[in-house]
């Protein structure tokens, strides 16, 4: 039922006509007349009364709700919006004069040029500077620079931050003079919208009672923002037909998901898989994209900023590329031309060498090699 809004005005007219026709003789409803006041007070307070109505419309369906109305609708249901999630990378930690170790605990906290942004660094095996049993990185003697790994310490895409923008160490470091971060940093990702958050409750609720691409979609999706998917059936992880089985290819961005995602999913596939069917929860086949072009820039404006922008751009875009998605080659002009208004041509544009577009192979993601912008 379509609820029929009156404004103040409106409401008045409605009462003096409703009284003087009540009345046999002339009222009078001049401004400034009791009778005028009385009704312009009940005018007031239905006023009050018809906003109610339509907050508690509003508030009573998912689909005019908001904010925490929504959380509190979703809730009912065990439903819940996905949190923000920090952005993360790589930073370099050099000094002038590498004559003695230098070590970096895990914890150490890093802030960007304006201090607005502040960063930790996190353990990450897979560095051959990390050093588990000392809890941080290692600078051996003569070593001049070692990468590290880092996290913003608020979640969100205000983590986002482009190359050079981080340079305060917090708290001095024996042997560490400098620290930068050469690339943007990634990942970062805002709470889930209210857009996204109905879209999905949607599909969770249509998926419910069935055991469909759907079903596995909505499993995967519910995990954290950010992850990409793909299922391919009646096939093994090494592409020959297995009827029954069916692999599910996820990343959240970075190429190589960590094991304890990939557990997790594992975890929410096998509540809603059909009976009698087995899977596989792996990461992608990764394929690089490297990136070279030439920006030709406006007369009397900053070129190095469009660089910086147009370079961040592109590695921004090939992050949120979903597994089995095409880079397509006329797609990265674009991305340089609208990462900056002062491009006024693009020359040299390769993508691996070539000009043709980047197809990724079964269980493949495209994701970002090396970026040279010019």
């Amino acid at each position: 039922m379509q609820l029929s809004l009156q404004n103040f005005s409106t409401l008045v007219e409605g009462m003096a006509a409703a009284v003087q026709g009540a009345a046999s003789n002339l009222l009078d409803l001049t401004v400034g007349s009791v009778l005028r006041a009385i009704l312009e007070a009940n005018a007031a307070l239905a006023l009050w009364m018809q906003w109610l109505a339509v907050q508690l419309l509003a508030t009573t369906r998912l689909a005019t709700s908001s904010g925490l109305d929504c959380d509190s609708f979703g809730a009912d249901f065990g439903f819940a919006r996905l949190p923000a999630v920090a952005s993360s990378g790589q930073v370099m930690f050099s000094r002038f004069t590498p004559n003695i170790a230098a070590f970096i605990p895990v914890g150490t906290q890093l802030s960007t040029t304006d201090n607005t942004q502040n960063f930790l660094v996190v353990a990450d095996t897979n560095n051959p500077a990390f050093n588990a049993a000392s809890g941080g990185y290692i600078i051996a003697p003569g070593v001049a620079s070692v990468q590290a790994s880092i996290v913003a310490t608020v979640p969100g895409s205000i983590g986002n931050v482009q190359p050079g923008a981080i340079s305060v160490i917090a708290s001095a470091l024996a042997g560490v003079d400098t620290v930068t971060n050469l690339a943007a940093l990634t990942g970062g990702i805002d709470p889930e919208s209210d857009a996204a958050f109905k879209a999905r409750f949607s599909n969770y609720l249509a998926s419910l009672p069935r055991a469909t691409n759907l079903a596995i979609g909505s499993a995967v999706s519910a995990i954290q923002q950010g992850l990409s998917y793909s299922v391919t059936e009646n096939m093994d992880q090494a592409g020959y037909p297995l009827m029954g089985h069916f692999v599910v290819t996820v990343d959240d961005g970075t190429g190589a998901p960590q094991a304890n995602l990939l557990a997790t999913v594992q975890e929410a596939v096998d509540e809603i898989r059909p009976v009698g069917t087995s899977f596989a929860v792996q990461g992608p086949v990764v394929v690089q994209a490297n990136v070279s072009m030439t920006l030709i820039t406006a007369v009397g404006t900053v070129h190095n900023a469009a660089v910086s922008a147009v370079a961040g751009a592109i590695e921004a875009y090939i992050a949120t590329l979903p597994v089995g998605a095409t880079l397509s080659y006329t797609k990265l002009a674009q991305i340089g031309f609208d990462a900056s208004n002062i491009v006024t041509n693009i020359s040299g544009l390769l993508l691996n060498g070539g000009t043709a577009d980047l197809v990724p192979p079964l269980f493949g993601a495209v994701r970002t090699g090396v970026v040279t912008v010019s």
